[in-house]
């Protein structure tokens, strides 16, 4: 019997909650025929976090998930695990949600194995305090992790060396750090609940005289034309993605676009919700 759900990752609404509000995008999400949705790039204010309820109430959307940095920056504002714990721990049950997921680690531990391994450590033993109040800690992928060092990569070894820290594997992240999305996530059955759908695509590259002046400036371009792209516009296999997802014990697909491009996100959210109902999975959302 299927279980997963498909769903909405917020991180491309910013911008709408800025100009409608939380109960208004929430609105236009439900509008859109979607009942999951995973929160981000939205300040939890006790405003903000009621109209989340509110809306979760009236439109019949599920938190599946929201997001909370481990540590925030030096200098830089926001929530964090670390300072705010009681108070995540507290929207969390407000919103009926047992999920938290950190988006990144901090920049400044890229490239450094040593500092980055040290960190997860830290994340582990905040997933072991939020296990007490039911709530699962995830960690979500971008390219960085696929760094190898003595030949295994960098998300793997984080893996090997954690227990109760869950990974939200983003494919298109995985896609681009090297690896075979199906591959990974088969590779995380069991420790892998939330995955992000977005499809990677080749972009058209748009070169003129003057690159050809400076052939770095060609370089540049020639490299630098991989996008985000709406699910079924791009090369990934996304029904081979939810299939082994499925098996791996996935939750929630929820669905992602970090650029549209200039597209409005609410248009991108229809043709990715509509690609995924033409595979078959109408009963999902």
């Amino acid at each position: 019997m299927q279980t997963a759900k498909i769903g909405v990752q917020m991180f491309n609404l910013k911008n709408k909650i800025a100009e409608l509000g939380v109960y208004e995008t929430m609105r236009q999400i439900h509008e859109l025929g979607y009942h999951y949705v995973e929160v981000t790039q939205i300040q939890m204010s006790a405003e903000n976090v009621a109209e989340l309820k509110r809306a979760s109430d009236d439109f019949n959307i599920k938190i599946a998930s929201i997001s909370a940095p481990l540590d925030t920056m030096p200098g830089m504002p926001g929530e964090s695990l670390t300072k705010d714990f009681d108070k995540i721990v507290n929207d969390c049950k407000s919103l009926d949600c047992n999920f938290i997921r950190i988006g990144m680690m901090p920049i400044t531990l890229m490239g450094h194995k040593d500092k980055a391994m040290e960190y997860i450590q830290a994340a582990e033993a905040m997933a072991e305090r939020l296990a007490k109040y039911g709530i699962e800690l995830y960690y979500h992928n971008h390219h960085i992790e696929f760094e190898k060092y003595d030949g295994e990569c960098l998300l793997d070894i984080m893996k090997n060396n954690t227990s109760k820290l869950g990974y939200e594997l983003d494919v298109h992240w995985v896609q681009r750090g090297g690896e075979n999305p199906i591959n990974v996530i088969k590779r995380f059955a069991g420790r892998v609940s939330l995955i992000h759908l977005k499809d990677y695509r080749i972009g058209r590259m748009d070169v003129n005289e003057e690159d050809f002046k400076d052939m770095s400036k060609f370089m540049y371009k020639f490299t630098n034309i991989v996008e985000f792209a709406e699910l079924g516009q791009g090369n990934l296999d996304i029904k081979g993605i939810i299939e082994a997802g499925v098996e791996s014990g996935v939750q929630y697909f929820l669905i992602e676009q970090d650029d549209t491009y200039g597209r409005d996100p609410f248009d991108t959210l229809k043709d990715s919700g509509d690609y995924l109902r033409k595979l078959g999975y109408g009963d999902w959302f």
